[in-house]
């Protein structure tokens, strides 16, 4: 048995239904929000009505480019401390390589924060 289905086995069948009545103005946001994070009208629902945090796609996105452009800076600190060891000006370069932790350590705390 793949860890796929051992753990859909291992999971309690849902069986019970919960019944909301809604306008159509509130439903079709209801169905925006589930559209946004990338879940069905069901476990959207359920999340929600559990306290469950729901990310929305948009979230997870945005996070992986931050994570990007993170990675982007760690390389460029990088390329300096080979420009460092090359004889480039001391001063500069490592001016140039406090502000890149700065920055790095900004971008964490934001990603963090989504």
């Amino acid at each position: 048995m793949t860890p796929d289905k051992a753990a859909k086995a291992a999971r309690p069948k849902r069986t019970c239904i919960l019944k909301s009545y809604v306008t159509a103005g509130e439903f079709a946001l209801i169905m925006e929000f589930s559209n946004r994070a990338g879940l069905t009208l069901s476990e959207f629902t359920r999340r929600v009505c559990l306290g469950c945090r729901v990310e929305s796609r948009e979230d997870q996105q945005a996070r992986r480019e931050l994570l990007k452009v993170n990675a982007d800076l760690g390389r460029l600190g990088g390329l300096l401390k080979q420009s460092l060891a090359a004889g480039g000006s001391r001063e500069q370069i490592h001016s140039l390589l406090h502000r890149l932790d700065q920055l790095q350590a900004s971008l964490k705390a934001k990603i963090r924060a989504l």
